[in-house]
């Protein structure tokens, strides 16, 4: 096997909203249920790469978020320097995963085909489908590849031995997930092809979302992937970081370690 990667989820941002927005169809027993924003970094010896960029403190106030610090900072916490990251995965191009233009100057993005066909084509003529994306997002990206600095992908790849990107569709045409092989097996970063725990153990999907089908059946994909259940890791829920243990004690609520085992 090869050598294992750490992996770490990182909160950077928060929203106070109700299980009803959450779900397909609303919630029956409607409620708080706040989502949280993370960027990852998955992390060995020879190479660091991060998984989505977040948002910056204008796209916050824009949308109505609450920013809890820039990105950079934790980062920087547990030794990780934005300017020296060389490879970051776009899982998709929503405005909370591909903005902060700047913050990583000397990367190559990983994308998949369709996703950028997706936020460049018709389907952005209906708000229903584009209000999730922001244009300077799309036009920075666009520059990236003009530049030689984006890297295609076309369903799986490979980028390291025990890194894989997975197409699964369904939120986003071109949805991308991460597989990971850490100490305790292969983890699955599933950003939003599961916002929630309870969107896959429920059978009931985020309201935003290109192909309904398809993101239920990403659901699928993700057990196959992961080693267990235990071993998905959804992209907004703030029990993540109830439920795995922090990279140290001043880094809890905003850094957790998802290459070991979570709590029970």
């Amino acid at each position: 096997m090869p050598e294992p990667f750490e992996v770490y989820a990182i909160r950077y941002a928060h929203h106070d909203r109700r299980a009803s927005e959450n779900f397909i169809g609303g919630d029956p027993h409607d409620g708080p249920m706040p989502i949280d924003y993370f960027i990852w970094a998955i992390v060995s010896k020879e190479r660091t790469f991060i998984v989505d960029t977040g948002f910056d403190s204008d796209m916050a106030a824009r949308r109505k978020r609450k920013l809890l610090e820039p990105p950079t900072q934790s980062l920087a916490a547990i030794g990780i320097v934005a300017e020296e990251v060389k490879d970051v995965i776009i899982s998709h191009m929503h405005y909370d995963h591909a903005g902060n233009h700047m913050l990583f100057p000397n990367a190559r993005y990983h994308i998949q085909d369709r996703e950028m066909a997706y936020c460049t084509g018709r389907c952005m003529c209906h708000h229903g489908l584009s209000h999730a994306f922001e244009v300077e997002d799309v036009i920075a990206m666009t520059r990236r590849v003009f530049a030689g600095n984006v890297q295609f992908h076309d369903g799986v790849s490979e980028l390291a031995p025990g890194l894989t990107l997975h197409y699964v569709g369904g939120h986003t045409m071109g949805l991308q997930v991460v597989r990971v092989w850490t100490r305790r097996g292969w983890v699955v970063l599933a950003s939003y092809a599961a916002h929630f725990y309870a969107n896959m153990t429920e059978g009931r999907p985020f309201p935003v979302v290109y192909n309904v089908g398809d993101m239920l059946e990403a659901h699928l994909t993700l057990q196959k992937l992961a080693s267990s259940p235990d071993h998905i890791i959804p992209g907004h829920d703030p029990l993540v970081l109830a439920r795995y243990p922090a990279f140290r004690p001043d880094l809890a609520g905003v850094v957790a370690r998802l290459d070991v085992e979570p709590r029970s």
